[in-house]
């Protein structure tokens, strides 16, 4: 099975690249930089063919990966700086990669009958209320630019194609790439308390978890939409950071705060990001661990050093 992967720069696409490579896959990345930039892990990703593409170029992308031909194209580049998509200047852009990049892939994915995954959010939602999401909710009313883009690129996916999965996942935590948890170390590091909200509900996602699970879904034709974080529980941002540090043995205090309080985002955030996964059980598909063991997972293997 050939594998064409975007967004390998980031965080899940490089572990999906690492994750092909176990199962002895042949795994192609693509990102816009010019060469594979990235942690030199010393794992397949850093050696596995390479292509610069900007999805975007509707003919770029169409040459590509024709010539490419995989079996399975996994979508993981996006545009994924929430607050940023919320300027002006921004808005075309950020379309023009999460939905209009999004449709160039889903047709060329129609013209080679390729699968195709699509990795979505819970930012498609409205984020209220405390029921959990579920996979096949059509009841989309996403809260900003961000959401509403990666809505659009869903739609690109359903609308053009039949054999797809599109996965959304929330509170994305790997080691190639900035997030949550690194950026917590990094303050917990130089402060005595931080503050934190504890009004924003959900759980968190293991690139390297999520990976193996995706490659899972394509070695399959259980096609549709899923939810995929780690298993453990729903918590809250607050609570999140405090297992963090207890993992990392930091002494910082941590101090909860609402959404209101805190008040730094430009973009509106989801109080409600708790996802329902039991359509991963009833398909047959193996659950994340819990979100405490991969976060033991992955602070073991931080360099904590140099965050």
């Amino acid at each position: 099975m050939k594998v064409f992967v975007t967004g390998v720069c980031g965080q899940l696409g490089h572990d999906v690249m690492n994750e092909l490579a176990k199962r002895g896959y042949e795994g192609v990345g693509s990102d816009i930089q010019a060469a594979y930039a990235g942690v030199a892990d010393g794992t397949a990703v850093t050696t596995a063919p390479y292509v610069s593409l900007d999805i975007t170029d509707q003919a770029a992308v169409e040459k590509v990966i024709t010539d490419i031909h995989p079996d399975v194209i996994v979508h993981c580049a996006a545009w994924t700086a929430v607050d940023m998509a919320e300027d002006d200047d921004k808005v075309a852009k950020v379309r023009a990669i999460n939905a209009g990049g999004t449709q160039n892939i889903a047709n060329v994915a129609k013209a080679i009958d390729a699968k195709m995954v699509y990795i979505s959010t819970d930012y498609v939602f409205d984020g209220q209320g405390e029921t959990p999401w579920q996979p096949d909710c059509k009841d989309y009313k996403p809260m900003n630019v961000y959401g509403q883009t990666k809505l659009e690129g869903e739609l690109a996916v359903a609308n053009t194609l039949s054999k797809y999965f599109i996965v959304r996942i929330a509170w994305v935590f790997g080691k190639n790439g900035k997030n949550f948890i690194k950026t917590m170390l990094k303050v917990g590091k130089n402060h005595d308390e931080v503050k934190v909200v504890n009004d924003q509900i959900g759980t968190p996602t293991y690139t390297f978890d999520l990976a193996r699970l995706l490659v899972d879904m394509i070695e399959t034709d259980k096609y549709g939409y899923y939810h995929a974080t780690n298993e453990g529980g729903y918590i809250s941002w607050y609570d999140f950071t405090k297992e963090i540090y207890k993992v990392a043995g930091y002494t910082t205090k941590v101090t909860p705060v609402t959404t209101e309080e805190y008040g730094l985002s430009k973009a509106a955030r989801p109080f409600n990001s708790r996802l329902d996964k039991s359509k991963l059980v009833e398909n047959g598909f193996t659950p994340l661990p819990t979100w405490q063991d991969a976060l033991r997972r992955y602070i073991d293997e931080l360099d904590m050093e140099n965050l």
